[in-house]
Parts: C-alpha cells; structure tokens; sequence
C-alpha cells in the first residue's frame, strides 16, 4: 500500500473521529437509545470502509438481549468490528477513560468501565454488567483480559462470567480474526500487544494489503450448572476454534 494512500486513510480517520466526538457531544443527548445504538453501529462501519478493512459475518450475531458476548482480543480495532456487526456494550479497562478523544466515543457507546487491579471494583462490574443484562442489553468481553498476538488465546478470566450465571442469561462465543484478502492468511498487521503503539499499529493496518475481518459467531449457550470457571474453560476452546480462519 502507498505511504501516500495509506496518509489520506489517515486523514480522513481522524476527520472521521473528530466528527464522531462532536456527534458524541452535541447530538447524543437528544438521541432515544434506539437511534444512540444505530449510529454507534454506523459509525463503526464507516470507519472499517475508511481504514480499508472489509468485514465477513460468519453465524448469527444476537438479535436481541439479554446476551454476553465472549470474544479473543488482539487489536485495536475488535471493538468498532463488532460494533459493525452489533450494537453492544463493552466492558473496558478503566485507562480508556483518561485517553484524549477516545474517551468521549467510548462513554458515548456506553462502556462499562473496569479496574483490573481491584478485585472490589471486578465486583461492581459483575454486577453492573448484570444490570444490563436483565435490562435486556448486549454486553461484550474479551475475558483474555488483555490484547494477545494473534497466534494464540490467552487464558481467560472468569470472574465476569458470574454475571449470565446470577440471572441464566445466554452467552455467545465469538471468534476474531484478520485475514490478508490478497493471500487468505491471517493478518497480523492489525495486532497491538507487546511494546507496540496504537499508532503504531495503525499505520500497519493503513499500510497493509487489503485486509478482512472475519467475525464467527457461534451458537448461543446457558451455564447449565457449570460454576464460572469450568464454564470458561469451555468457552476458551470455543472461542478458539472460531477464530481459526
């Protein structure tokens, strides 16, 4: 890809970002939650067409809630994939909320906010995210906790699941992956871990081949008496089967 392509991808990006922020802002509040969900979802498309990443549905993604989405994580960009798919809640760590312009587009898309070092505050999120489940909302996880390579899943944590248990509300798998459209193997351009930037990793993703993202939705499916932790370990080896492209 051309660095002068892949600078006019950046531009209109962050054009993209700037009027989302301002939409955010400005018009947000006299939105129903209905049309906030729908231009949450529509924004996110536009931003894959814009960054030249292409999307592949793979399954059914909920219709409605109540529904925990359980899906592996490695970039930066799984969370506007999904949301391309899917309106839906997501629970992040609490450090987005103090990074410049992100922040405004992740309140406005109602993320659940969660500190990782306090096992007080995994307590609050359980049960906010149970909240909004009985509420009859789509809520999202990457129980891996953190973004991986793209090579393997990282162990997940359970702790969130207890969430569906209190109330026997459906979980559905999800599986990520970044293909290169040109070759049909995996992409790794997309992939922010290690000491890796956002901005790095952004460029990569402006630089590369064309790429497509593929979004495997698997079958819906309650605890059945499973306690959180034999529950996870199924879902690892779910997840992990359907993010194979």
């Amino acid at each position: 890809m051309s660095r002068t392509l892949a600078c006019w991808r950046f531009l209109r990006l962050l054009w993209h970002v700037l009027d989302g922020v301002g939409v955010a802002l400005l018009r947000f509040p006299r939105l129903s939650p209905e049309e906030q969900q729908m231009r949450v979802q529509a924004w996110a498309q536009a931003m894959l067409r814009i960054i030249g990443v292409s999307l592949r549905i793979v399954g059914q993604p909920p219709v409605a809630g109540p529904m925990l989405l359980v899906a592996n994580h490695s970039s930066w960009l799984d969370i506007s994939v999904l949301h391309a798919t899917r309106y839906c809640r997501f629970v992040s760590k609490s450090d987005v909320q103090s990074w410049p312009l992100v922040s405004v587009l992740a309140r406005a898309a109602g993320t659940l906010y969660l500190d990782r070092n306090s096992r007080r505050d995994t307590a609050r999120v359980v049960r906010n995210v149970q909240t909004a489940l009985q509420q009859g909302e789509v809520v999202a996880i990457f129980p891996e906790g953190t973004t991986g390579d793209g090579h393997t899943l990282r162990p997940f944590h359970p702790n969130l699941l207890q969430a569906a248990i209190a109330i026997d509300a459906p979980v559905q798998p999800v599986g990520l992956c970044y293909l290169d459209k040109t070759t049909g193997k995996r992409s790794f351009a997309p992939t922010f871990t290690g000491n890796a930037t956002m901005l790095g990793s952004l460029w990569r993703t402006l630089r590369a081949a064309p790429i497509e993202a593929v979004v495997h939705f698997g079958l819906p499916e309650r605890a059945q008496g499973r306690d959180r932790r034999t529950w996870s370990r199924d879902l690892h080896a779910t997840v992990d089967r359907l993010r194979q492209p």
